[in-house]
């Protein structure tokens, strides 16, 4: 019962309706309010839609133009500063962007996300991957209908138009077509006050929330690194291990080259035409991105892969990024972008070693180079020093682990629950409001 009275649906009860409907005759978007009308983006822009430059992001000047690639774009709307890159002003400026420009991403895994333009991110241009769209502020306000595209129709409507090619496409003569909700000026001016408000209390609970999180998780590195770098007992002598990021260790362990305590196998990717989605063969894993949250999730299939990871192997990425980590809970083929590590039982207990591999696979972040992509070799892997302390304590220190990071994994999932409820609700109250199916006009702040 508790559950059902904090869903979206039961928080937005609150909120009173508009008088009166009507069919909007679009299925997606459903009944808007009888005052209200529906407009196609083309009729609602001062230009026409345009792509942005098909130029190479070679340049990190920030005396030029920023060039905003969808890559630049995070998740709340604002730019990642770590991505920065910038053109020649000649060649940025036929796609110089004005304050309100309106951004959609048109193809690949983002495709629908939008973004709206601010002045203070600086003179900036747009890149060919990302559509402008330049609206008529006496229509509409830039700022409704970025709310619009983080609703529920505006997604509904992307994944009805999609273009399905080599890879998702929705272009910009299919963004024309977008039907947009359009109440007067001084209502979408009023739903957008009420959701700047709102979604700012929102944002910042979640904020809290993934800091929590952070902190959480940097507990739980700490407490790991403590557990296999210096064991349990305080008391113990210890001794300089001779590696820099391992300090000093308890005098009765040793360090020692991974390739000395484990067998280690090197993924090799097969003939790209043997590789399915059909489901023939063993589940072929090519890299970290086919890690689940908790084992392996393949995305495909090879009936004769070259390499092999066999239940119980800990596995890791070996190129972009580097040294993510992963149990085989099955049989599994492996591409070249991991390897499959199986430790000499004698010496080397497998939980022990995926703790451990937590910790050292920093080293191997420092040791990736490569002109496409950063990766590591079959040797630097193989040469990476662990520590290691006999079998029997090695088992006390992997069960010590396994019980205090489960309370930790625990916290982090009850945060990430609520986090994830006041997402669902963030859109759910952008939904109604850009819709007409909650009436914010006149809600005061509380």
């Amino acid at each position: 019962m508790s559950e059902a009275l904090n869903s979206p649906e039961a928080k937005l009860r609150r909120f009173r309706s508009y008088p009166k409907y009507k069919n909007s005759g679009v299925k997606w978007l459903g009944e808007i309010p009888e005052q209200w009308k529906f407009k196609r983006l083309k009729f609602l822009v001062s230009e026409p839609l345009a792509y942005g430059a098909n130029e190479a992001a070679e340049l990190i000047d920030p005396e030029l133009p920023r060039f905003i690639r969808i890559t630049d774009i995070r998740d709340d709307g604002k730019l990642r500063d770590d991505t920065f890159r910038s053109l020649p002003r000649e060649i940025a400026t036929p796609y110089l962007l004005k304050d309100g420009d309106l951004l959609f991403a048109r193809s690949g895994a983002t495709v629908g996300k939008a973004f709206r333009y601010n002045p203070v991110w600086g003179i900036a241009a747009h890149a060919g991957y990302l559509i402008r769209a330049r609206l008529d502020k006496f229509l509409i306000d830039s700022h409704f209908v970025h709310y619009f595209t983080q609703s529920d129709s505006y997604w509904n409507w992307i994944r009805s138009s999609l273009i399905q090619a080599t890879i998702q496409n929705v272009s910009a003569e299919r963004y024309t077509n977008l039907v947009i909700p359009v109440p007067v000026l001084d209502v979408q001016r009023s739903i957008v006050s009420f959701l700047d408000r709102e979604t700012a209390k929102i944002d910042a609970v979640i904020e809290k929330n993934e800091r929590l999180i952070e902190l959480l998780q940097e507990k739980r590195t700490a407490l790991i690194t403590q557990a296999v770098t210096k064991g349990l007992d305080p008391t113990v002598p210890m001794k300089d291990s001779g590696v820099d990021w391992l300090g000093n260790i308890p005098a009765h362990w040793e360090a020692k080259r991974l390739k000395l305590a484990s067998f280690i196998n090197m993924g090799q990717s097969p003939s790209s035409d043997i590789v399915n989605t059909s489901g023939e063969g063993l589940p072929f894993l090519q890299g970290n991105a086919d890690f689940g949250t908790e084992h392996p999730t393949a995305q495909t299939f090879c009936p004769a892969p070259l390499k092999i990871a066999e239940f119980g192997n800990v596995l890791m990425s070996v190129r972009a990024p580097v040294g993510a980590l992963n149990l085989a809970d099955q049989k599994y083929g492996i591409g070249r972008g991991l390897c499959a590590i199986r430790p000499n039982i004698q010496i080397l207990e497998r939980t022990f070693c995926h703790y451990v591999l937590q910790i050292a696979r920093h080293e191997l972040g420092g040791l990736a180079k490569g002109s496409t992509y950063d990766a590591v070799s079959s040797s630097e892997v193989s040469c990476l020093l662990i520590p290691l302390p006999s079998i029997k304590e090695q088992r006390t220190l992997a069960s010590f682990l396994d019980r205090e990071t489960a309370k930790i994994d625990a916290l982090v999932a009850k945060i990430q629950e609520a986090i994830d409820r006041l997402k669902e609700y963030r859109t759910a109250l952008i939904s109604a409001a850009v819709t007409g199916k909650i009436d914010v006009r006149g809600e005061v702040a509380q």
